[in-house]
């Protein structure tokens, strides 16, 4: 491919979709730290507000809905038991979030779920696949993520469930621990794409390639470039067609951009290969919800992971260096 094929070609030649009515944005806040190690994420919603993401999405032209806070149990600061921390808490705090994911989309807004540490997406996804289940629509997930979260009681070195949402959607952890949807399987593994990982535990690694998902790790974003692999992402997703759950971790940057993380790796993502990964995704015309995860004003410097997180979400939802026509968010 040549330069000129590079300069002309445009994503909606690349995915057969042609977008559908804008919706609502309906803005969730889920002030969850007990599937964390550290305390400090149940502070991230706030300060996504106090960054100015719903002022953020209305410049876009986006209707803005803020749906208010999910409530949830206190963290008790608990040791393991049996190979999970704060199993219960994490099981309320999931159901009470599934329930809220689900009414914001049956009254036809787009959630954008504000949190909260990772485990918060058992919840979200769960209330995207009840919804979804009653039209028979496929679901596929993208997880942007230094971690692949795919521990289970049995091998995770801590015992934190932010790091075993994606076991628990596969069907890796048993369901009825955790009382959040119908069947073990919320999510077929083969529908799951995780992009930037670059830290993963020595079971975990084998129980990954396993399940069948489709890994995108940074050594493959280093040797082909953030474009190619978002590309393939979004060709596969358009071809399931459905509904696409994002869940983007901060800690899938590189800590010098986003600090405000409790557990930072080396070697993520750029400031632009972060953009170009959310302006692929909203000129795809795929996205129907949203995770925003992970954020610890605590660790922050002066709300700067806030901001960020901000102005990436933005480009998810159509903000653009020069405005083109694209596919309505």
């Amino acid at each position: 491919m040549g330069i000129q094929d590079i300069k002309h070609q445009s994503a909606t030649q690349q995915y057969d979709v042609t977008g559908e009515t804008a919706k609502p944005l309906g803005l969730i806040g889920a002030p969850i730290d007990v599937g964390a190690g550290r305390r400090g994420a149940n502070l991230g919603p706030e300060a996504l507000r106090i960054a100015g993401i719903e002022q953020a999405f209305g410049d876009l032209g986006h209707l803005v809905v803020d749906h208010g806070d999910v409530d949830g149990p206190r963290n008790p600061q608990s040791a393991p038991v049996n190979g999970f921390r704060h199993l219960e808490e994490v099981a309320e705090w999931s159901r009470n979030i599934r329930d809220k994911v689900h009414h914001v989309l049956d009254i036809g807004h787009k959630p954008v779920i504000l949190g909260g540490d990772h485990s918060l997406s058992i919840g979200s996804i769960a209330g995207v696949v009840e919804h979804c289940r009653k039209t028979d629509t496929p679901v596929s997930v993208l997880w942007l993520d230094a971690h692949a979260d795919f521990n289970t009681p049995d091998i995770s070195p801590s015992g934190n469930i932010h790091g075993m949402p994606l076991a628990t959607l596969c069907g890796a952890i048993d369901a009825d621990q955790l009382n959040i949807g119908a069947q073990p399987q919320l999510i077929d593994p083969t529908n799951i794409y995780l992009a930037g990982i670059r830290s993963v535990d020595p079971v975990e690694k084998a129980r990954v390639v396993d399940s069948g998902a489709n890994v995108f790790d940074m050594r493959i974003i280093d040797e082909h470039g953030m474009v190619s692999v978002m590309r393939t992402i979004l060709e596969s997703v358009a071809r399931t067609g459905g509904h696409l759950h994002v869940s983007f971790d901060v800690d899938m940057l590189d800590p010098s951009l986003a600090p405000g993380v409790g557990t930072t790796v080396p070697g993520g993502a750029t400031y632009r290969e972060a953009h170009i990964c959310m302006e692929m995704i909203h000129e795809s015309g795929l996205l129907g919800s949203l995770d925003l995860v992970e954020l610890n004003p605590c660790l922050d410097e002066h709300n700067r992971s806030a901001e960020l997180m901000v102005d990436l979400a933005g480009s998810a939802f159509g903000k653009q260096i020069i405005q083109r026509n694209r596919p309505a968010a």
